[in-house]
């Protein structure tokens, strides 16, 4: 077993997720099933500031890869303060496995955590795609086997539509992102992310009111949603966000963020009850309402 690039990393880095960036190694580098664990983004590149989110890639054995990523929510809610399910990330590029983001409180604030789990056959795609650097490695001779079921596993998981829960949490994930784009002043990745957060609180809302519907995207939003009382509300929240500033403010964001809970009050109560300590606490470490 070997971990070479750790301690270099973080004594060149200083930043200032050192503790979760050490908790986060030692947590995942406990699995025997997990083969190694490399740091992406700007951490790896050495331009981390205090608004970084931690990056890891992890590669576990192909055999074992469906189990580990069935364990992932328990296990960082459990070990690292993880407040929500992970978000499955689908703005991040198609390296052979499976993207996640995680929200955690970590030192008293929220903190994001970046997860990217992979077959460790398919390690080499992601050090082709990503700058990376190595921060553990099991056996750097090892040779790795593709496992059909495992590739069969990552195909299913990755077109698996998003049910409510997933799209609420998509879209409370999507606010924080955006929360840190506007400060730092990242104006254009802004108004992209800012464009997710709506496309998901439109796919919430008809996931919610409309599951069957035959339309695609945006169309017959209000010829199917428009009908009642709560699809109506709906919709009025949903325009109040389209029609806001097309590059997010900090209040614009928050605004944002009230409005999508508060479509999830009416349009989906049960899966805010299961999610209500958690979301009382993103709100909070938000500052919202």
């Amino acid at each position: 077993m070997s971990t070479p690039g750790l301690r270099h990393l973080l004594e060149t880095n200083r930043p200032d997720q050192f503790a979760l960036l050490e908790a986060a190694t030692e947590l995942f580098t406990r699995s025997d099933a997990v083969t190694d664990l490399l740091v992406r983004g700007s951490l790896a590149r050495g331009t981390a500031d205090r608004l970084s989110d931690v990056d890891f890639v992890v590669a576990v054995e192909d055999a074992k890869f469906p189990q580990f990523v069935s364990a992932l929510n328990p296990l960082v809610a459990t070990e690292l303060g993880g407040i929500l399910p992970g978000w499955r990330d689908t703005i991040v590029g198609d390296m052979g496995g499976l993207g996640y983001v995680f929200l955690l409180v970590w030192a008293d604030h929220l903190q994001q955590l970046d997860l990217y789990a992979v077959p460790a056959s398919r390690l080499a795609r992601v050090r082709e795609q990503s700058v990376c650097q190595t921060v553990f490695t099991r056996d750097p001779n090892a040779i790795h086997t593709v496992d059909d079921d495992t590739s069969q596993f990552v195909t299913r998981v990755a077109r698996q539509p998003s049910d409510c829960e997933n799209l609420l949490i998509e879209a409370l994930v999507l606010g924080y992102l955006t929360r840190k784009r506007v400060a730092r002043g990242q104006d254009f990745i802004a108004y992209s992310e800012w464009f997710l957060f709506n496309t998901a609180v439109k796919n919430l809302i008809k996931t919610a009111l409309a599951p069957s519907s035959s339309f695609y995207g945006w169309y017959q939003l209000h010829e199917e949603i428009g009908r009642t009382p709560l699809g109506r509300d709906c919709l009025d929240h949903l325009t109040a966000l389209v029609t806001a500033t097309p590059i997010p403010t900090s209040a614009s964001v928050s605004e944002g963020l009230n409005r999508v809970i508060a479509i999830a009050e009416r349009a989906i109560p049960e899966v805010l009850h299961t999610h209500r300590d958690a979301i009382d606490a993103y709100c909070r470490y938000m500052e919202l309402r």
